[in-house]
């Protein structure tokens, strides 16, 4: 072990100690944080089952999105399901590999290209649109920027300076076991996995918690019927 690789296992601890902590007390927030009023969006769900069903085209599909805007939904689609394919990928890192492991190897390294594309999109689109540009904070801007480096340094080791995986790996599978191994020194696996953990540490305090928070928006994820039942905000 070198202060290379003690640095980064602490690092890694520390992030991951303050995104599950930090979301865990978010979550807990949310959910104690009364509804004051019935006002699911029209036209809404009245029963349970279509607010499931609701909420499953919310957050697979971005119904709501679609509807308002198909450019912005078409870039936040590209973006959030190339995420999601490259996280299944990198699993490999932490979990032996399998069958479906092995499936999504290739999809998840070329969702790096629509990753990148919608990112950027979203962020061209708040420099360009007036009314976007006019409500958008500089943490916003900060935040697509983050994600960008992270997808472009990991795209440049996967397409053009690879680093040793099988290191890697055993680095972090020894995080797990606390067994701790040495890191490959590259600069740009250094500079990927710094953006990564700077990433988890920022999560649970940016507007990235939509991604709980969308489960406990009062207009998504209630039922419309104030005829057929009152309505009692619990406080």
């Amino acid at each position: 072990m070198n202060a290379i690789s003690v640095f980064y296992a602490l690092l890694f601890w520390l992030a991951t100690l303050c995104l599950l902590l930090g979301v865990s007390y978010k979550v807990y927030v949310y959910a104690k944080v009364p509804a004051p009023l019935k006002i699911p969006v029209t036209p809404a769900p009245i029963t349970r089952m279509g607010v499931f069903w609701r909420m499953f085209c919310e957050v697979v599909f971005f119904q709501s999105l679609f509807r308002a805007n198909k450019y912005t939904w078409l870039l936040a689609f590209l973006f959030h399901w190339a995420l999601w394919l490259i996280i299944l990928r990198h699993l490999r890192y932490v979990v032996d590999m399998n069958s479906v492991l092995l499936f999504i190897q290739p999809w998840g390294r070329y969702a790096s290209f629509a990753f990148i594309l919608g990112l950027v999109g979203l962020e061209v689109r708040r420099l360009c649109v007036d009314r976007v540009r006019y409500i958008s904070a500089p943490s916003d801007h900060l935040m697509l920027l983050l994600l960008i480096a992270i997808g472009l340094s990991g795209m440049a080791m996967s397409f053009a300076v690879p680093t040793n995986i099988v290191q890697v790996k055993a680095f972090f599978q020894g995080l797990l076991y606390f067994d701790w191994q040495t890191l490959p020194s590259d600069p740009l696996l250094l500079l990927h996995l710094f953006l990564v953990a700077l990433l988890m540490i920022i999560f649970p305090i940016s507007k990235l918690l939509h991604a709980p928070g969308v489960f406990f928006s009062p207009t998504r994820n209630q039922v419309d019927n104030p005829r057929e039942h009152r309505y009692i905000s619990e406080s």
